[in-house]
């Protein structure tokens, strides 16, 4: 089972239970403590050391040493020779699919050589590696790490969309204060309507607000763009929502192609079957 179809199966727990019922946070404001503060706070947990070596754990032995030679002489290099060995690092966990450590590691090559390219990729990194982490300590100091590292970015670069985009998600997945999140992913699709990443958060804030109509609108652009079995199943859950059974057989249909997971099929053969009933 790929990655892909493990989160599709963490979204039928998710909308048909918890997600549709929790109120939505940060609609009072409240006082929070500030990004940089808490980032610092998570730092004295969490390094690039104790997340590599919890991340080698059923890796590859060969893989493994060869991580941890080149670590050896990142530890050992200064400048701009220190910047490419990091770089070499991130490759290796990139090449095994663990994100968290190239969060860390990015981000210690943004802080030797500042670029806005650098601090995206620390975000994402992050971003990625928190999303549905069962670690919920972890995944909050990974939260706080990857704002830190979206704002890092956006100072470097204010125009970019990708870095605003990251920064909206990570408010509206991972604070008390989705909000700020939803305005900053307004803004990225107002200059690119067409955003995946941004209608995809945008989207799954409406189904949690239970503003259907506008989950749908967000997740016909996603599917558009980029199809994949979590936004189909996404854009059924907002059609069944509002009791277009045609179109929520298709589009759980199509999720289901999309998954190819026994699991998911047997969920979207049921729901499929007692809306075939109500049409």
């Amino acid at each position: 089972m790929n990655t892909k179809q493990i989160v599709v199966i963490v979204v039928v727990v998710a909308l048909t239970g918890t997600l549709l019922m929790q109120p939505i946070k940060g609609l009072v404001d409240k006082n929070n403590d500030t990004t940089e503060a808490v980032a610092d706070e998570a730092s004295s947990m969490y390094t690039l050391e104790t997340v590599s070596e919890q991340s080698k754990q059923g890796i590859n032995p060969s893989l493994v040493q060869d991580i941890t030679t080149i670590e050896s002489q990142v530890e050992k290099a200064e400048g701009d020779a220190k910047v490419q060995l990091l770089q070499q690092l991130a490759d290796k966990w990139n090449d095994v699919a663990k994100t968290i450590p190239q969060g860390f590691i990015y981000e210690e090559m943004a802080k030797l050589s500042p670029k806005a390219e650098y601090w995206l990729k620390s975000g994402d990194a992050y971003r990625t590696g928190y999303t549905n982490l069962q670690d919920t300590a972890l995944a909050s100091a990974l939260n706080a790490r990857a704002i830190q590292a979206y704002e890092k970015a956006l100072e470097l670069d204010t125009a970019s969309l990708a870095a605003k985009t990251g920064l909206g998600a990570a408010f509206v997945t991972g604070t008390a204060n989705p909000m700020a999140g939803i305005s900053l992913l307004l803004e990225v699709v107002k200059a690119d309507p067409q955003n995946v990443d941004a209608n995809r958060t945008l989207g799954l804030f409406s189904l949690q607000s239970q503003q259907f109509d506008k989950a749908i609108d967000r997740f016909k652009k996603v599917v558009e763009q980029k199809p994949d079995a979590e936004s189909y199943f996404y854009l059924a859950t907002g059609y069944e929502k509002i009791g277009l059974a045609t179109e929520a057989i298709a589009a759980y249909q199509k999720s289901k192609e999309m998954a190819a997971d026994p699991t998911l099929s047997q969920y979207i053969d049921r729901q499929i079957d007692a809306l075939s009933k109500s049409n």
